[in-house]
């Protein structure tokens, strides 16, 4: 192919729209990778994309980026991390552009990067919160190190999505349409229209395509997996927020109400909910959890392999409020929110929480309490995040003056299972057309995820053992805790794991994970490996050798 000829076959492709109807996936040997495109050729052919019009869209933006000039840019602060990325050509386009019911504008904003070496290989990157936002898409992986070890600087082709609205503000939830979007819709239309745009560029579908997300893109990877079978070969969801419209927002209410009940008041008569519990208390729960249950891998090591019961009474000082204990009214209100939301009857809502040491880490208190001073707004995600999401979103009719603050536990869950019907994920457990075509499906969750419980992870796991029986349910659906792991990374916990390469090699080795080397980015775990194991194995130290080395440990 010369350069004078790309331009040609590029528009007849993209005009044509064929790619976008032809939803198989070509074989490939294992571990092969395909050759790319030559510089002139991927030059010219990325000059030709700009200002296109695309099958119910078009191109606003294609932009040719030389071998190193780029890095990951990391959010939320925009940080450039990882290593240079190789050549590629940018791609930014717009699909479905209309007027909502609500009067304001929508589109499903999208990105794509096509390097010019490219492996054959096409990465969809799953959003998260509210979405709204097209992120660098580079093909970011799991854990810590997602946006460092990301898929771009391996080869691969990959794209991302504002899910079919513009900016993370809940209020695109008052348009019936964008929740479809959000739900499915936008990232059906965006997978199928990248893959066009694969074939344009490089004259041939991907050998193998991929699905890597946390929270919200979790979700979303669940959601292919069960709605878009044909999409992907192979799926790695983290903290997937399965049942977030009916159930994890309900536990989040619950979490908020009962500590506001608790918090001292400031001078204007508020709750202060950032003061409800102090790290200094957080850090006595967390203590009391690791000499309950830390030992009980073989090694007191800061972390919790094998969870264990704690009842928080233990904690409570026998007098007035006291250094290294808790009050009783704190006591109360711990139990309560570990056990779970239940309304009026007793009858339980959500799941309950492991007890984990990471209920001390940072990202426990921005969740549940955050950090705002007196005279301050509450400032926790419970608050900003999934108040917002539950009256703008997951209400049908939406009712703007809803939150976690004034939910009812009564009353208000019945209005949450008309969304709950085309967002959530949790009940399909058959995956009969994900299964069928050979596709795999990875899931890791952090026992101590403050919002998306990780026994609600081990549930959904369960029944797809009991649907299908353990072992066949293994040739395609397997599970990996991540012990002191807060929400998608964080806490004290082997929290950087490379999801991404273990889901390759599932698929194009037949290498199905029974253990993943997970390494710790901080604190005392910094440099430290553990193996994550298949669920519902946990790692256990072989009583010798190097403690801070994974080789010393056995997964049963």
């Amino acid at each position: 192919m010369s350069p004078s000829t790309v331009p040609v076959v590029v528009v007849i492709a993209i005009v044509a729209g064929c790619a976008a109807r032809d939803t198989s996936m070509t074989s490939a040997t294992p571990g092969a990778l395909p050759r790319g495109l030559n510089v002139p050729e991927a030059n010219a052919a990325c000059a030709t994309l700009g200002g296109r019009a695309i099958d119910s869209g078009r191109i606003v933006e294609a932009r040719w980026v030389a071998a190193g000039t780029e890095r990951a840019r990391q959010p939320p602060a925009n940080l450039e991390v990882g290593e240079p990325l190789p050549e590629h050509c940018v791609v930014r386009g717009r699909l479905d552009e209309r007027i909502g019911a609500d009067g304001k504008p929508y589109h499903t904003g999208f990105e794509l990067r096509l390097p010019t070496a490219w492996n054959g290989r096409f990465v969809y990157q799953g959003g998260g919160g509210n979405d709204g936002i097209v992120l660098n898409a580079v093909g970011r992986n799991t854990g810590a190190r997602g946006w460092v070890d990301n898929a771009l600087v391996g080869g691969a082709a990959a794209v991302s999505t504002d899910a079919g609205h513009q900016g993370p503000e809940p209020q695109f939830g008052l348009d019936p349409q964008a929740r479809i979007e959000h739900a499915y819709r936008a990232h059906e239309r965006t997978a199928r229209t990248a893959r066009t745009l694969l074939a344009a560029y490089y004259g041939r579908a991907p050998d193998r395509s991929y699905f890597v997300g946390c929270s919200g893109g979790g979700r979303q990877g669940m959601m292919f997996s069960q709605r878009y079978p044909e999409l992907f070969d192979g799926i790695v969801a983290v903290a997937p927020a399965m049942r977030v419209a009916q159930g994890a927002s309900i536990a989040a209410s619950w979490t908020v109400q009962k500590l506001l009940a608790i918090a001292p008041r400031g001078a204007d008569g508020k709750p202060l909910l950032a003061q409800s519990l102090t790290n200094d208390d957080l850090r006595v729960v967390a203590d009391a959890v690791l000499a309950r249950c830390d030992a009980d891998d073989g090694l007191e090591d800061g972390l919790v392999q094998r969870p264990c019961a704690l009842d928080p009474s233990v904690l409570q000082c026998p007098a007035a409020k006291a250094p290294g204990c808790l009050a009783k009214a704190q006591v109360d209100a711990l139990r309560d929110v570990m056990a779970g939301p239940r309304d009026s009857a007793g009858r339980a809502l959500y799941f309950g929480w492991p007890w984990d040491p990471g209920i001390a880490a940072p990202d426990w208190r921005n969740w549940t309490m955050g950090t705002a001073g007196e005279g301050q707004p509450p400032n926790a995600r419970h608050i900003t995040l999934i108040a917002g999401a539950l009256g703008h979103e997951f209400a049908t009719p939406p009712d703007p003056s809803l939150s976690t603050i004034n939910f009812d536990f009564d009353r208000d869950p019945p209005r949450l299972a008309a969304f709950h019907r085309i967002y959530g994920t949790a009940d399909d457990t058959r995956l009969d057309g994900f299964r069928r075509r050979g596709g795999k499906l990875l899931f890791f969750h952090g026992t101590a995820d403050p919002i998306f419980s990780s026994i609600e992870m081990e549930d959904y796991q369960r029944r797809i053992d009991a649907t299908h029986g353990p072992t066949p349910a293994g040739a395609f659906s397997r599970l990996f805790l991540v012990p002191g792991m807060t929400h998608c990374s964080g806490g004290p916990a082997t929290d950087a794991f490379d999801g991404l390469a273990a889901i390759t090699r599932w698929v194009e080795m037949g290498e199905a994970p029974e253990r993943i080397v997970a390494r710790g980015t901080s604190g005392a775990l910094e440099g430290a490996s553990r193996p994550l194991c298949r669920w519902p194995k946990v790692a256990i130290h072989t009583g010798s050798g190097e403690p801070r080395d994974a080789g010393t440990f056995v997964c049963r």
